[in-house]
């Protein structure tokens, strides 16, 4: 039984109100779709069945992975299910190290697949890295390097669009992948510095570097309340939630 005492019935929720639905957040991914329906999933962390229930989100036609920490890849073994829907091997693009890292954790997925069953995830893997420009069916990818802690991850852009998970400095090269971009979803951890991961004021200065009209943190901590941070973040820029879809 899970439950009994005050803190475990409430949980630590830090400086975010629990009656307020748009702090209950699960772990950071994303899926970029195409007009005609195409999709892309970024990441799959350890809620990534949950998400896709949440969403109702059947498939998704390929997979990238930003980096390899466990927050991002713990739901690795959930994509079998995906292949039962495409009917076919997953697309999957990665850094050489992070895809080094993959098949290490998930050695039984990288099995050679004799098929037709998917018992298990099935991958078409594919090596990136930061630079490429990847041609997928409807959307063309465009990866920079960012800084995270003592590793790198992988900035997305596509279009005028950018996704930056898990950042805490972007070099020159970084920001100018970033320059004429509409919308930035970026990495906001809290409101005072980090050795990992970007803090407010350090989005905002990025953002009036690269002059992004509208800006959305995510990967967001314990102390940042969904209601303060949309009474106090300039008007063009706003936290992310759980299913929020943006229309680009």
């Amino acid at each position: 039984m899970i439950g009994g005492g005050e803190g475990l019935q409430t949980g630590i929720w830090g400086s975010c109100d629990p009656q307020e639905p748009r702090n209950r957040r699960t772990r950071t991914s994303a899926v970029l779709e195409s007009e005609n329906g195409f999709r892309l999933l970024v990441d799959s962390g350890p809620d990534f069945r949950h998400q896709m229930l949440a969403c109702g989100l059947s498939h998704v036609h390929g997979v990238i992975y930003t980096h390899a920490h466990g927050d991002h890849i713990g739901g690795l073994d959930e994509l079998r299910a995906v292949n039962r829907v495409i009917e076919s091997p997953l697309p999957l693009f990665a850094a050489q190290d992070v895809m080094d890292e993959l098949r290490l954790r998930y050695a039984y997925a990288f099995a050679p697949w004799k098929g037709p069953d998917f018992y298990r995830p099935v991958f078409d893997e594919t090596i990136v890295r930061a630079g490429d420009v990847i041609p997928l069916p409807e959307m063309t990818l465009r990866l920079f390097e960012q800084q995270h802690g003592r590793i790198t991850s992988l900035g997305i852009r596509v279009d005028d669009f950018a996704y930056s998970t898990d950042v805490d400095t972007l070099s020159e090269d970084g920001l100018m992948a970033l320059t004429g971009i509409r919308t930035w979803v970026v990495d906001c951890f809290q409101h005072e510095p980090h050795p990992a991961h970007a803090w407010v004021q350090r989005v905002l200065e990025w953002r009036d570097r690269i002059g992004c009209p509208r800006t959305i943190l995510t990967h967001m901590g314990p102390e940042m309340d969904y209601r303060m941070l949309c009474q106090t973040l300039p008007a063009d820029v706003e936290p992310a939630y759980d299913g929020m879809v943006l229309d680009l």
